[in-house]
Parts: C-alpha cells; structure tokens; sequence
C-alpha cells in the first residue's frame, strides 16, 4: 500500500484509495484510549474531505470516552496551541499538509502540544494494530463541542511575543499566497492586525487548490508577479495547513525555504543570542549566521518533532527546518508557525529599515538542489547503509539516513518521513558544485537500486 504511510507524522493516505472513514474512525479510536480520554482538540485545512473525515475522527474519539472539541479550519500551530490552553490530553490535525489535494492525513498531537514523537507513535500503533472494538458503554459518552475563535488565542500569543507597534508604524505593503488552505481564513486578517496593506491571491476554501501546495520556489510564480506589481515590501506563502511560510523579497525574488529559518534566526539572535537547532538538511548559512555572533548550531534528524526534541535539549529559543520552511520560535510554542515566521519577519524589516531584497543579500549562501527514488523502505535502507560504508574516512552523520561532507558541499541522503521515496540534497557555495554532487550521488544511487532490484 505505498499511497499509505504511518511515521511519527501521523497517517496519511489517497482519499477512497488508502485513507478511508473507516479508517480514520479506527485511528481516532486508537489515540482516544491511547491518550485516556479526556478533551482532545481537533482541527483541519480546507480538503474537500477534510468536513467527512472530521466527522470520523469525532466517532472514533466519542467511542473512546473523549471529549473532542472543534476548532473547524485553523491551522495546524492552532491546533497544538490550543492542546496546551484546554489543558486538553491530545489533538488531532485533519490536514496532509503540502501534500497534493487527493491526499489527506491525521496529526496527531500530545498532551505537551507536540507532535507524538517515534516512541509515541509507536505505542499510539501498536493500539490500533490490536484490532479490538471499542466503544464507551451509553454513560461513559460524551458531547461534542466547539470552539469557534481559537485563531483569536493564536494571534494573540504571537502579537505578544513581538514589537506590534513598530510593525504597524510601517504601514507594509504584503501579498499572501494563502494556497487555498486555511490561510484563506485567517492570514489577510492577521496581517491586517498588523497595519499591512494585502494583497491577497489563492484565497478560495473548497479544497481545489490553485497552485501545487508545496511552498517551493517553482509553485510561486503568481506571488512573485504581485509582490512586483503592487510594490510589495514582502511575499509571504503558505501550505495548505499553515505551518510553512516561504518567502518573496521585494523585487519579487523567491527566496528559497531555507530563509524562512535564517532570517528569523539572524534577527532573534542579534537580541538574544543563544543556541539554534534545525535538521539536517537545513543550509549551513544558518550556522554561519549563528557563528557570527557566537552561537552554535545543534543538528537534529528531519522531523519537527525531532527538531523540538533538540531545541529543548539544547534549551534553544529558535530553529526549525529550513528544508520544508518550517520556522520554530518556543517563545509562542513548540511548533512550526507561519504566523510567527510572517511576525518575526515583519519585525526584521521594521526594526533594520532595509529592505528584504537588502537583507537577504547580505546573508550567506549557499546552492541547494535536490532529488528523490522510488524505493522500498527496504531498497532505501541498503542505499543508505553502502554509502556510509563506501565514504566511512569521511566520517559521514547517520543520525537520520546519511549525510556526507565533501570538501566542497554536503550531500543528505535519507527515507522521507511522508513517502515511500529516498531523498537526496546537495548543498555548496556555487549551484555548479552542488549539481556536481547531485549529479554524482545520483548515479551511484541508481546504481545501487539497480542492482538492488535486479
């Protein structure tokens, strides 16, 4: 079943093909008894099966004894936050998050607002795995209930945590690209809170995305065209669930995943140095950004509950992953947030007085490109293994798949947490150098599949 995939990111699945109610109501069942009942708070995106299979989860949750309380369309950091405000035992985020819209997904979510990490998970699966029906006797059922302004809450966790009056003494011009997901919602708002003029594109909630949902470079030619045309300060760009925010400059530039990281870290820690984390496929412009004030960088596996993990370890304030533009700041809460990227960012431009174009040429940089293979998880963990064999006097990082420093670059090469598919970066300071060994790795990698499946 390679369109159905359990990670400590959740479940997800094809709509009808892997991902059904039955399924979900399954699931919902397991994480209510896994979490012991009690108030479990449920948010979604805008899919068109987000309403159906809202519905499911709220079966399954009422059948363990939960009491599942509705936060309807908010994004996914919504979601955690308000885990934490209820004081509820757990959440679950119906949203497959930059998947395409065919596909839908559970999150599900701690009692601590964090995503269930592999141990977790793993109990959370193994309940579901025992296959034995469950459902609350008549007296032990509860009510649904629902919560209708918990962006509210969200807003104004992040409006605390930054110079308000400052971001709206400059009265910014912004575009949003609100992929059609919940940013359609909630973002014009928030940056209007903000004293920004918006513009406004992919604003439609009937889950028919208008752009591939991945707030990749390549998917935002129509926020570049609006950030030149109205003279926009900055493009912001969601996913569909509102956890990852990329980047336009102000010249309409894409700026690449990685920047929703280094200038939110550049700018934090020119006030409050201290210790980053971000995954391993994050640029090491971002330790270059640290360095420079005298901070250290700390690595963690791809994940973001495994980037949180680190961050608290390692007691750092900022981090995140900039290889999914996923930004992490605990002073709001432990999560990745669009909202808090869109604020911090706001806030560099305010307090700087130069513009993104300006700012984000004066960081480091480095060329990044990327490539993936189709492979059982099996095939995937031969190819992984031979590499770290074959360049071993490199002293290569296994933590999470394997990643090689060469002389010139690293090369990342990993199973995707979401897909049945390998995943390669490369990354050095010239794109030529990079492709060199994309191009490189790529080969032995066919190679190595060839033979694995030959």
């Amino acid at each position: 079943m390679s369109n159905l995939k359990f990670s400590e990111s959740g479940v997800r699945g094809v709509v009808g093909e892997t991902l059904t109610p039955q399924l979900v109501t399954a699931l919902a069942v397991a994480f209510g008894k896994y979490v012991g009942g009690g108030t479990v708070v449920v948010g979604r995106d805008t899919r068109t099966s987000g309403p159906m299979f809202e519905q499911a989860v709220i079966a399954g949750l009422l059948a363990a004894g939960c009491r599942p309380v509705l936060l309807g369309i908010v994004p996914t950091p919504t979601v955690q936050i308000m885990v934490g405000e209820l004081r509820a035992h757990g959440g679950i985020a119906v949203t497959a998050s930059h998947n395409p819209s065919q596909w839908n997904a559970l999150k599900f979510i701690g009692a601590r607002g964090m995503f269930l990490d592999r141990n977790e998970a793993a109990e959370l699966f193994d309940i579901y795995n025992q296959g034995v029906p469950y459902c609350e006797e008549e007296a032990g059922l509860q009510v649904a209930e629902s919560l209708p302004d918990a962006f509210a809450i969200h807003q104004a966790k992040v409006f605390a945590a930054v110079d308000v009056d400052l971001i709206r003494s400059c009265r910014f011009k912004v575009a949003i690209d609100c992929c059609d997901g919940v940013g359609a919602v909630c973002s014009v708002d928030f940056l209007k809170a903000l004293n920004c003029e918006v513009t406004a594109l992919h604003t439609r909630t009937d889950g028919i995305f208008g752009r591939p949902p991945e707030p990749v470079d390549e998917n935002l030619g129509d926020l570049c065209s609006a950030v030149r045309e109205n003279r926009c300060a900055i493009g912001f760009a969601h996913d569909p669930d509102g956890d990852r925010m990329a980047l336009v400059d102000n010249l309409g530039r894409p700026m690449g995943t990685n920047a929703t990281i280094m200038l939110p870290v550049a700018h934090v820690l020119s006030k409050h140095p201290g210790p980053v984390a971000v995954n391993l496929q994050t640029t090491k412009a971002v330790e270059d950004i640290a360095a420079a004030v005298g901070c250290r960088v700390f690595y963690s596996k791809v994940g973001e509950i495994n980037v949180v993990e680190k961050m608290l370890a390692e007691k750092a304030e900022i981090g995140g992953e900039g290889s999914s533009a996923g930004l992490i700041w605990r002073r709001v809460h432990a999560g990745r947030d669009a909202y808090v990227a869109m604020a911090l960012a706001l806030e560099m431009l305010a307090s700087r007085r130069e513009s993104a174009a300006e700012i984000f040429d004066s960081l480091p940089r480095y060329h990044n490109c990327t490539a993936k293979f189709e492979a059982s998880p099996y095939a995937a963990r031969e190819v992984i293994l031979i590499l770290a064999r074959r360049y071993e006097a490199l002293h290569p990082l296994t933590i999470d798949g394997v990643r090689i420093d060469f002389p010139e670059g690293w090369v990342l090469v990993r199973q995707s947490n979401t897909e049945r598919v390998l995943r390669m970066n490369a990354e050095a300071g010239t794109a030529a150098a990079a492709e060199a060994l994309l191009r490189r790795l790529r080969a032995e990698i066919e190679t190595i599949l060839q033979e694995f499946n030959g």
